[in-house]
């Protein structure tokens, strides 16, 4: 199985008990991927995944425990660095696609990083743009 990038929702709902549904269906995806050995995080998914679970979730989880989830999530998979690479990509993404520069970067770290697919509900689920899909896990939730 080729490389999934991991986007901040899926990190969100596996943490967040308000959807549970959503929740099930994030722990189910995580755990396929992490068993499998085929599922990628990028840097800039790590932080937003703690500001909106220390912030924005109720309840929040606390700081320091969200700190130790990301380096619980750091040692299951390899994280996709954001560098002048990737935000040049998706600078470019962003004027070629008409994505937003945050989407784009989502988009170019999974490109960089050699992954076939997106795991997001913030895309069209389906959409290929350059090689790489975009599948919203919670698509028929």
């Amino acid at each position: 199985m080729a490389d999934a990038l991991i986007d901040t929702n899926v990190l969100v709902y596996a943490a967040d008990p308000s959807a549970p549904g959503k929740q099930r269906r994030a722990i189910e995806v995580l755990e396929s991927l992490a068993q499998a050995g085929s599922g990628v995080l990028s840097a800039q998914c790590l932080s937003e995944y703690f500001a909106v679970v220390t912030r924005k979730i109720d309840p929040p989880i606390p700081a320091e425990q969200a700190r130790r989830n990301l380096a619980h999530l750091c040692r299951i998979w390899p994280v996709a660095p954001l560098t002048a690479a990737v935000v040049l990509e998706a600078a470019q993404a962003a004027i070629r696609h008409g994505m937003s520069l945050w989407d784009a970067q989502i988009w170019a770290a999974a490109k960089q990083h050699g992954a076939a697919e997106v795991l997001s509900e913030d895309f069209t689920d389906g959409r290929t743009i350059e090689g790489i899909r975009f599948r919203n896990p919670f698509f028929d939730l």
